[in-house]
């Protein structure tokens, strides 16, 4: 039995060290790439944006909640993005004493942007795996993600 806590104690170890390491080197890869379309959005704004453009328009609150982050952090972001364009702000027919954020065309636009810009990186950095690995670990990192959000939702 003790082999058994071991060999799994080595392997949480090593999920540790790879996602350590994808975390900094996926933000190393996408600082170090030539092309201005990784460089036209922000992280934030481009999770902000790939958020909003798949759930529709939200509040401040509902927005942080997803993203779980502070709402005050959120509202920093937003505000510098509606400063460049990137979303607007409309009354929320929920409430109206509240506002909701979409993306305007400009902001879709830079998404798409950067979002082709990462997929054609990603393609070339993959392309000696086979169609089968690909999905593999699309599916294994959609596994981790929906693992990862379920634990934040619970605190």
């Amino acid at each position: 039995m003790r082999d058994d806590a071991n060999a799994e104690d080595a392997t949480l170890g090593r999920i540790e060290t790879e996602v350590a390491l994808l975390m900094r080197l996926g933000e190393a890869t996408r600082r170090a790439t030539g092309t201005a379309e990784h460089r036209v959005l922000d992280r934030a704004a481009y999770v902000i944006l790939r958020h909003l453009a798949g759930a529709g328009p939200q509040n401040v609150s509902a927005l942080a909640a997803k993203l779980n982050l502070d709402g005050s952090t959120v509202t920093r972001q937003v505000s510098a993005m509606q400063r460049d364009g990137l979303i607007a702000r409309a009354p929320d027919p929920a409430d109206g004493r509240g506002t909701v954020i979409s993306p305007t065309p400009a902001g879709l636009q830079r998404m798409a942007a950067v979002r082709a810009a990462r997929t054609r990186l990603y393609g070339d950095i993959l392309a000696a795996w086979s169609p089968d690995d690909r999905e593999n670990l699309a599916d294994l990192l959609h596994r981790l993600n929906e693992a990862l959000e379920s634990r934040t939702r619970r605190r």
